[in-house]
């Protein structure tokens, strides 16, 4: 029996999109929001943590900045938001990761698929950020319990 789940998977291979053959790689990275970068990678360095790559960012106008944390296949990141924004990270109970990353080859296509499979996706388009080498781009779309997930690309 052909209900609509599997109408769904018809139209999208038609248009070359298939979700269940939707390259993930591998989980890219962990983001974990913290309130001061400094002690956050000093902590991690201590496990063993290397920072590979060190940015900024801007949200709602003022200035955030990220250290992707490597060890071995893992990478944390970690991310320091504004000033206005640390004050509800610090009072999180229920722990502090914010994201799971996965990484793809081709965020456009992905981007394609999860939107044509009506999944609810955060941004309009994905977003460039001036991260790694040559850059990354990025989407989040949400669980049903409000969990975000991250799809991206390095350049």
């Amino acid at each position: 029996m052909e209900g609509p789940a599997f109408g769904l998977r018809k139209a999208l291979m038609r248009l070359g999109l298939d979700l269940m053959n939707l390259k993930l790689n591998h989980i890219q990275h962990i983001g974990l929001p913290v309130t001061n970068l400094k002690t956050s990678e000093a902590f991690y360095q201590k496990l063993g943590f290397t920072n590979v790559m060190a940015s900024g960012f801007d949200y709602h106008g003022a200035r955030g900045s990220v250290a992707m944390m490597r060890r071995g296949s893992m990478i944390l990141e970690l991310y320091q938001m504004p000033e206005a924004q640390l004050a509800e990270i610090r009072t999180r109970t229920d722990g502090h990761i914010d994201h799971i990353a996965f990484d793809v080859d081709n965020i456009d296509e992905a981007f394609a698929a999860l939107k044509c499979a009506a999944f609810t996706i955060v941004e309009d388009v994905p977003v460039f950020l001036p991260f790694w080498n040559k850059g990354c781009k990025y989407f989040f779309i949400l669980g049903p319990d409000g969990e975000r997930l991250e799809f991206n690309q390095i350049l």
